[in-house]
């Protein structure tokens, strides 16, 4: 756990970095270059510090023990925090797409575009890809959702900065509207993953359970348990990225109480060692 934490703090802590500097320089370069989609990426690039922000606060209290309130502990402000990156970037989205509608609708407000908008759009794709694999890495390697939501978010960068930089190539051409409707789709790309991050994330915080690969590696480990002669109702959610579950084990009837749980005890100890689930509920049925 300790492990994770440090990880997913440096991790996120290098993302603000670059965001803060490449967003910073992308959002002036395109106003004196005239390019509406490199500032409009140069604002997505900043957005991506909210995120980073809310990781970095979720990450400190998810780690938190169990407490009297919160007998399972605090990973949901995992969960939660993706929900509201979700949240922030289908509003980022929206209000790019308002700004730019009004310029393609006026089209006497576009700048005529200078090609040192392609260059930096192009490093901008180049840092944004490079920062992409990086946090994945990390995200995969401790196995967090959350890191993988932001990483995620990076790569939406890196995609935004490549329609821009077709955009602009399309602008100096002489096709100006280019530039006005590359800053639209990366609005709603942004919408888009925006939505998809906040959907899961509040399935999640609805109790969705596992996929069903993962339900049936639940059972199989169970039923390989010594003792154990079926199961059923298994029943899992989501707690973070940790996983509760429930399930009714079968015994022989003739075994004594202290027996059926031993194997009952040997059945979640052998779950919990194998899976990331942080507790296993169990019921034993005699047969």
């Amino acid at each position: 756990m300790m492990e994770k934490k440090a990880a997913a703090k440096k991790s996120t802590l290098v993302s603000v970095i670059v965001n803060l500097f490449l967003g910073s320089f992308q959002i002036v370069a395109g106003f004196f270059s005239g390019s509406q989609g490199l500032v409009a990426d140069g604002i997505h690039s900043l957005s991506d510090m909210v995120s980073d922000f809310v990781v970095l606060f979720a990450n400190k209290h998810s780690s938190k023990d169990p407490d009297d309130d919160h007998h399972y502990g605090h990973q949901r402000y995992e969960t939660a925090a993706s929900l509201f990156i979700g949240a922030s970037l289908v509003a980022v989205g929206i209000g790019m797409i308002w700004n730019v509608g009004v310029k393609i609708i006026d089209p006497d407000v576009t700048k005529e575009i200078k090609i040192i908008a392609l260059w930096i759009a192009i490093g901008a794709l180049i840092v944004k890809e490079l920062l992409f694999q990086y946090m994945i890495y990390v995200a995969k390697k401790v196995r967090s959702s959350m890191l993988i939501a932001n990483s995620w978010h990076a790569r939406s960068d890196a995609a935004s900065s490549l329609v821009v930089s077709i955009g602009i190539i399309g602008a100096l051409y002489g096709y100006t509207v280019f530039d006005s409707i590359a800053a639209l789709i990366v609005g709603f790309m942004i919408i888009k993953m925006g939505w998809n991050f906040a959907w899961d994330a509040l399935n999640d915080l609805m109790d969705r359970s596992v996929s069903i690969e993962e339900d049936k590696k639940i059972t199989d480990i169970i039923l390989a348990t010594p003792g154990v002669r079926g199961c059923h109702d298994l029943k899992t959610r989501k707690m973070g990225d940790m996983i509760l579950v429930d399930v009714h084990i079968e015994v022989d009837s003739n075994m004594s109480v202290k027996e059926g749980h031993a194997i009952a005890v040997a059945a979640r100890n052998a779950v919990m060692e194998q899976m990331p689930v942080l507790n296993v509920m169990t019921h034993i049925d005699p047969i």
